[in-house]
């Protein structure tokens, strides 16, 4: 009960807390994936410093890279979009009325408009979407600035807070650590080449068909992949979607044809070959975690709730071992120093 209170409070903590919470978490995983490439650094004698920084440049230098590359693209299409937009929201709507016996163009229409209505609802106010930018924007720079500290202190910031910890349990929770840590080291590298497989996949096809926002659309690709099994429906979806609106049914199909053999082809190969050997997580465990996230914490639950069971599995593995190879010492071993504390200075009668 006394560690179920704890667990309650500390997560109401972080709640209250959410965009430092989600900065803490992000660093964590961005650090997890771009450590060994400033571990390498530090290997070959570049100064700490230099190191972290030199990731945290990388990282950046590629985000605004690709950011330019698809505004800039994005920016070029956008007229052209406008009018095939206009000409394919006419067509499905012809199509629905073709396909749907009792079904008019008013009714159609009826049907649209409440859902302009209803998107322009649920958008937030401008002062509360002001708000949340700048909250956003806080964050992403709280995030980097831990970034940095992460990749030049972190074996440091481990050794202190271990430190803390009881001398008899020190080594336990220090192999419990490495084990998550190394859990979510495999995670963050698993992610990222099945989600680079699934963006080049799906974009490959975006291109050769000449959709317009292809380069978009792969990018939400990749993006959407951090959130399994869900986000690969949702970015297969709008590429079908927005395939559909600007370049017709035929198009479409193809579109669609690619997306169910790219998801077959992650979920019996990449997944089992890459993921589930890092994480070792059953896919019934991963679907209940992003729902779990998704309802208590909305995108940003879904993106890190298979991480966070990933971690605290392999924390829990590693504290196990521990007690396991701790309970298979002979019984001299446990009889000996430790088990006389008034042996050790400072402990006992002595003190």
């Amino acid at each position: 009960m006394v560690l179920a209170l704890a667990v309650y409070v500390v997560a109401q903590v972080l709640y209250r807390v959410a965009m430092m919470t989600m900065a803490i978490i992000v660093a964590l995983l961005v650090t997890a994936l771009i450590a060994p490439l400033t571990s390498w650094l530090k290997r070959i004698r570049v100064p700490a410093s230099l190191a972290a920084f030199s990731g945290v440049a990388g990282l950046l230098a590629v985000l605004a890279t690709a950011s330019y590359l698809i505004g800039r693209r994005a920016a070029g299409q956008l007229d052209d979009l406008q009018a095939q937009v206009i000409q394919g929201a006419d067509r499905l709507r012809q199509t629905l009325v073709d396909t749907v016996p009792g079904l008019d163009r008013a009714q159609v229409d009826d049907i649209a408009a409440r859902m302009v209505q209803g998107l322009r609802h649920a958008l937030p106010s401008p002062y509360s979407g002001v708000t949340t930018a700048t909250e956003t924007l806080a964050a992403v720079l709280l995030a980097i600035v831990l970034l940095f500290f992460f990749l030049r202190d972190g074996d440091r910031m481990w050794r202190w807070l271990t430190g803390l910890l009881p001398a008899s349990r020190r080594s336990d929770i220090d192999r419990a650590g490495h084990s998550a840590w190394q859990a979510l080291t495999s995670y963050t590298h698993g992610i990222v080449a099945v989600a680079a497989v699934d963006a080049v996949g799906i974009g490959a096809a975006l291109f050769l068909l000449d959709v317009p926002l292809a380069m978009s659309l792969a990018v939400l690709t990749f993006l959407a992949a951090f959130v399994p099994v869900i986000g690969a429906t949702v970015a297969g979806a709008a590429a079908t979607l927005v395939t559909l609106v600007t370049n017709g049914t035929s198009d479409a199909v193809i579109v669609l044809v690619v997306v169910i053999i790219v998801q077959q082809a992650e979920g019996n190969l990449l997944h089992p070959v890459i993921m589930r050997r890092a994480v070792r997580l059953h896919p019934v465990v991963t679907l209940l975690a992003v729902t779990a996230g998704t309802l208590l914490a909305g995108i940003a639950g879904a993106l890190i709730a298979v991480p966070a069971c990933a971690v605290v599995y392999h924390a829990i593995l590693g504290y196990r071992t521990a007690d396991l190879d701790a309970s298979r010492q002979p019984a001299a071993a446990v009889s000996g120093d430790h088990a006389h504390p008034e042996a050790e200075p400072g402990v006992g009668p002595a003190r």
